[in-house]
């Protein structure tokens, strides 16, 4: 997944604003205590990233 792909589905789900500040601030366990910018910036992959959010929030399958 490119990482434009990935912040356009962030975008998609939680509002453009809301996703920065999602991304930036809410650390989560299954990024390993990372923030989703740590975690990019980690080298994680960002379908596995995204994933990740799916996961933690309850995307819905259709939206993955």
């Amino acid at each position: 997944m490119r990482l434009t792909t990935f912040w356009e589905r962030m975008a998609d789900h939680f509002g453009a604003v809301y996703a920065e500040s999602f991304a930036r601030d809410h650390v989560m366990s299954e990024l390993g205590g990372r923030t989703v910018h740590e975690a990019l910036e980690a080298g994680w992959e960002a379908k596995d990233v995204w994933r990740a959010v799916c996961d933690a929030v309850g995307v819905p399958a259709d939206k993955r």
